[in-house]
C-alpha cells in the first residue's frame, strides 16, 4: 500500500504542478479533480493512470484523434431529481443530452480503436451505452431549445389554435386601424405597443368614439393607448390558449423528468467518466509542455535519472526564456544512499526537489521530463525534510521541529523509502549536531532506505567515503569565477568554497585571513584538499569536453571520408562491368574477324558455319552457368524468404492459440458463474438488449417489467440483473 505524507507533497511543491496541470483543464469537474491528484495507492493503479496518460498523448501524433470530451455539468440536475415531484427545466434537459451524446461518441470511439488505447477502452468500457435519452428528449425539444409541436397531440392542436388566433388579432387590429384613421381619430404615429399588446394610438379628444379598452396614455395626455373591442376579445381566448399551452408544457417536461429519473446513477457515471478523461488529457497537454515521457517503470529497487528537468524551474525559464540545466542521479540496491555537497547556490536543494517531485509525478500518473532510458521503481513512502520548519505555533526551534521529524524518520524508514534531506544536521552545534545526524544517517543506511541528502558537515562526506553501499556527489562549481555549473558529479565529495566565495562578494582579505587562523589547520587542509580535487575535475571535465568535441568532428570526418569512399568504390565498380562488357564485345569481334578472315581464304562454307555454331555453342554455355548462378541466388534468397514468413506464421498461430485458450477458459468461467434471479423493484434488462426497466411484478415464471412509457411479460430466465433496489 502506497503512502504518500501530504507534508511531502507540500515540501515538493506538488501542488503547484497540480494546479499547473488544473489550468489545463477544460471543465469545472476536471479543474476540481485536477487540484486533488496523489499518487495512487497501489503498484497496478499506478502502471494503469500512466498509460492512460501516455495514450492520450500518443493520439496527438495519429490520425485517429480522440473526440471533444467537453460537457457543462449536470449536479443541480442530479440534485433535482432526488426530489420527488421536481421538474427540470427545457435548458436541463438539453444539457443532459448533450452529456449522453459526448458519452456515446468517446465509448463508440475507444471501442472501434481499443488496440490503439487499451487503457482508455478499459476506462469507458465499464459505462453502459444507450441512446434512449437522446432519443426522449430528441423526441420533445428541438435544437433551439424549444418543445415541439409534435410532442403531444395536445399541444399540437393548441398551437395550431394559438396561431389561428393570432392571425385573428393581426386581421381585426388592421382592421380597426384603418377604419379609425380614415375617421381622422389616430395620432400621427398611428400605433404603439402597452404590456405585449398593440394598441391604438388615439388622440384625446376622440377617446369616446373608438371602442376598446384603454390601457394608459402618453406623458402630456395628448395620445390615450386603446385596444380595438375586437382585438380584446381575441387576446382574452389567446391568454386562455397560452395558459393551456403552458400547463401541456409543464405535463410533457414533468413527464419527462419521471422518463430521465432512473437514470441519475448512469448520469453521474457519465459526468465522472467525463471528468476523467478531462483530467487525463490535461496531464497529456502538461506533458506536452514539460517534454514530459513515460520512462520504464522496474520493480527493481532503482532510480537511473538521465537529464532529468525541475518541471516548474523548466516551465518558469523557459517563460524568461533561461536555459535550464538537466540532472542524471542513479540509486540502486549497491548505492542506496548519495551524500552531496558544496557551496551554497550551487543546485544542491533543487537536485534534491528534481528527484523528489518526479518521483510524485511518475506515481501521480504525470509523465516526467527525463531521457528515454531512465528507470524507475516506485517507493512505498516519500519522507522530505527541506526548508525552515520552524513551527511558531508549537513553539518549536527549527532544530527541534527538525529532530521531531528525524524521529518520525526513524520509525518509518524501511526498504521501501525514499527520504530527502536538506542541510542535514544543522541548526545546531556543529560538533554535536554532525554526530547526532552521523548517527540518524547509519540507522537509515542500516534498514536499507533510498535517499539523497545535502550537507555542509565533514563527518557526514566522511561516513559516505567509508560505507559501500553509499556514496558522496557534488555541485561542480568554476573554481577560478567560482560560478555554479550546475552538474552532479557523484564520486566524491565537495568543497563548501567558504572563504573564496567570502572573498568574492567583497569580504576584506585581512578579515577571511584571520578567520582562517581561528579554524584548526587540520579542517582547512581537509577542505582546501577537496577543493583542489574540484579543479582538478573542473580542469579534467574541460579536457573530456574538448577531447569529446574533437571525437565527434572526427567521427563526422570519417562518416564523410566512408560515403565518399563508398561513392568511388561504386563507380569502379561500374566502370569495371563496362570494361567487361566492353571486352566481351571486343572478343566477340575478334573471333567473327578470325572466321570471316578464314572463310574469306578457303571460301569453305561448312568449315565457316562448324566453326561459328561452336562458338556459338560456347557462348550459350557460358550463359547458362551464369544464368544457372543467378537462379541458384534466387532460389536461396527466395528459401530464406520462405523461412521467415513461416516464422512468423508459427508466432501469429501460437498468439491465436494462447488467446482461443484465454477465451475458452474465460467462457468456462463465465458459465460457472451462478445466475443472480432478479427481485421486485430490481433494475434489468432482457438478454442481448439496452433498455433497461424495473422488476414489478413476478408470476409463475413470467416477470412484469416497467419501461415507464408501457409495461412487458417476458419469462424471468430471460432477464439480467443490471442494479438492485437500495435498501432504505
Amino acid at each position: 500500500m502506497i503512502k504518500i505524507a501530504p507534508k511531502s507533497l507540500i515540501d515538493l511543491e506538488f501542488p503547484v504542478v497540480c494546479d499547473q496541470i488544473s489550468e489545463l483543464c477544460i471543465t469545472g469537474l476536471g479543474k476540481e479533480k485536477a487540484l486533488k491528484i496523489q499518487p495512487f495507492p497501489s503498484y497496478s493503479k499506478t502502471i494503469f493512470g500512466l498509460n492512460q496518460t501516455n495514450e492520450y498523448l500518443s493520439s496527438k501524433t495519429r490520425e485517429s484523434r480522440i473526440p471533444n470530451h467537453g460537457f457543462d455539468a449536470v449536479n443541480k440536475e442530479l440534485r433535482m431529481l432526488e426530489i420527488e415531484e421536481a421538474i427540470l427545466e427545457v435548458g436541463s434537459f438539453r444539457k443532459i443530452a448533450s452529456l449522453s451524446e459526448t458519452v456515446n461518441t468517446q465509448l463508440k470511439f475507444f471501442k472501434k480503436f481499443q488496440e490503439y488505447y487499451p487503457s482508455l477502452y478499459k476506462t469507458t468500457s465499464e459505462i453502459e451505452y444507450t441512446t434512449e435519452i437522446i432519443d426522449k428528449i430528441g423526441n420533445v425539444i428541438d435544437k433551439f431549445g424549444e418543445v415541439k409541436d409534435d410532442a403531444s397531440p395536445l399541444l399540437q392542436s393548441v398551437r395550431r389554435s394559438i396561431n389561428s388566433v393570432k392571425g385573428q388579432i393581426n386581421s381585426s387590429f388592421a382592421k380597426a386601424l384603418s377604419t379609425y384613421h380614415s375617421f381622422g381619430y389616430l395620432d400621427e404615429i398611428r400605433e404603439s405597443v402597452v404590456e405585449n399588446v398593440r394598441v391604438l394610438a388615439v388622440s384625446a379628444m376622440h377617446r369616446r368614439k373608438v371602442k376598446g379598452g384603454i390601457l394608459g396614455n402618453s406623458k402630456t395626455g395628448s395620445i390615450v393607448y386603446i385596444q380595438p373591442e375586437a382585438t380584446y376579445q381575441f387576446t382574452r381566448e389567446l391568454n386562455n390558449l397560452e395558459y393551456e399551452e403552458k400547463e401541456e408544457i409543464k405535463r410533457i417536461l414533468k413527464e419527462l423528468t419521471e422518463f430521465i429519473r432512473p437514470y441519475k446513477t448512469l448520469l453521474q457515471e457519465y459526468q465522472e467518466l467525463l471528468s476523467e478523461i478531462d483530467l487525463i488529457a490535461a496531464k497529456s497537454k502538461y506533458a506536452e509542455n514539460i517534454n514530459g515521457i513515460l520512462p520504464k517503470i522496474t520493480k527493481e529497487r532503482e532510480l537511473q535519472l538521465k537529464d532529468a528537468y525541475h518541471p516548474l524551474l523548466y516551465l518558469s525559464n523557459k517563460k524568461k526564456g533561461d536555459k535550464t540545466y538537466p540532472q542524471s542521479i542513479e540509486l540502486a540496491r549497491d548505492n542506496r544512499i548519495i551524500v552531496i555537497s558544496g557551496p551554497n547556490a550551487g543546485g544542491k536543494s533543487i537536485t534534491l526537489k528534481t528527484v523528489g517531485l518526479l518521483q510524485l509525478m511518475i506515481q501521480s500518473g504525470i509523465l516526467i521530463p527525463v531521457h528515454e532510458y531512465s528507470r524507475v521503481c516506485l517507493f512505498d513512502k516519500i519522507l522530505t525534510d527541506i526548508g525552515d520548519n520552524q513551527s511558531i505555533e508549537n513553539h518549536l526551534s527549527t532544530y527541534s521541529y527538525r529532530l521531531k521529524n528525524m524521529n518520525y524518520f526513524l520509525r518509518k524508514c524501511d526498504d521501501k523509502t525514499l527520504f530527502l534531506i536538506d542541510e542535514f544536521g544543522t541548526g545546531s552545534d556543529p560538533e554535536l549536531g554532525g554526530a547526532l545526524a552521523e548517527t540518524f544517517l547509519e540507522v537509515f543506511y542500516e534498514k536499507e532506505s533510498f535517499g539523497i541528502l545535502t550537507t555542509h558537515y565533514a563527518n557526514l562526506k566522511k561516513l559516505a567515503n567509508e560505507l559501500p553501499d553509499m556514496s558522496n556527489a557534488n555541485m561542480l562549481f568554476d573554481s577560478q569565477s567560482l560560478e555554479p555549473i550546475y552538474k552532479l558529479q557523484v564520486g566524491e565529495a565537495g568543497s563548501s568554497f567558504t572563504f573564496e566565495v567570502a572573498q568574492k562578494n567583497g569580504i576584506p582579505y585581512s578579515l577571511i585571513n584571520r578567520s582562517r587562523k581561528k579554524v584548526e589547520k587540520g579542517k582547512i587542509r581537509f577542505d582546501k584538499s577537496i577543493a583542489n580535487l574540484q579543479k582538478e575535475r573542473s580542469k579534467l571535465q574541460k579536457t573530456t569536453d574538448s577531447l569529446k568535441t574533437k571525437e565527434q568532428k572526427a567521427a563526422k570526418e570519417k562518416d564523410k571520408l566512408e560515403e565518399t569512399n563508398t561513392r568511388i568504390q561504386q563507380k569502379l565498380e561500374s566502370f569495371q562491368d563496362l570494361y567487361d562488357s566492353n571486352q566481351c564485345l571486343i572478343y566477340i569481334g575478334q573471333k567473327i574477324n578470325d572466321i570471316s578472315e578464314k572463310y574469306f581464304q578457303n571460301k569453305k562454307k561448312k568449315e565457316l558455319i562448324a566453326e561459328f555454331m561452336k562458338f556459338v555453342e560456347i557462348e550459350n554455355s557460358k550463359r547458362k552457368k551464369e544464368t544457372k548462378k543467378q537462379q541458384q541466388a534466387k532460389k536461396t534468397e527466395e528459401k530464406k524468404v520462405q523461412q521467415e514468413v513461416k516464422k512468423k506464421v508459427e508466432v501469429i498461430r501460437q498468439k491465436k492459440k494462447e488467446e482461443k485458450a484465454k477465451m475458452t477458459e474465460a467462457e468456462r468461467k463465465a458459465a460457472e458463474k451462478p445466475k443472480i434471479t432478479p427481485k421486485l423493484g430490481d433494475r434489468v434488462r432482457l438478454e442481448d438488449s439496452k433498455s433497461v426497466g424495473t422488476l414489478d411484478k413476478i408470476e409463475k415464471g413470467k416477470a412484469t417489467v416497467n419501461y415507464g412509457m408501457f409495461t412487458t411479460q417476458v419469462d424471468l430466465e430471460k432477464l439480467e440483473l443490471v442494479q438492485a433496489m437500495k435498501k432504505k
